[in-house]
């Protein structure tokens, strides 16, 4: 599905949401199933970083 022209991606450049091919692959996350999705990019890092972060607490408390 990479730069394939019906995926969506969001750049970290321009901090906006693009469609298919378009920066340069290490400046943009994706890719994403839709428009929506995409423009959540960062915030579903944030929410994936701070599950992760807490499996890593718990795995130390064992």
């Amino acid at each position: 599905m990479a730069d394939d022209e019906n995926a969506w991606y969001y750049c970290l450049t321009h901090k906006t949401v693009e469609r298919g091919v378009g920066c340069r692959g290490g400046d943009r996350m994706g890719p994403y199933p839709d428009e929506a999705t995409a423009s959540r990019a960062l915030d579903i890092a944030r929410e994936k970083t701070a599950a992760a972060d807490e499996a890593s607490r718990k795995w130390d408390a064992d």
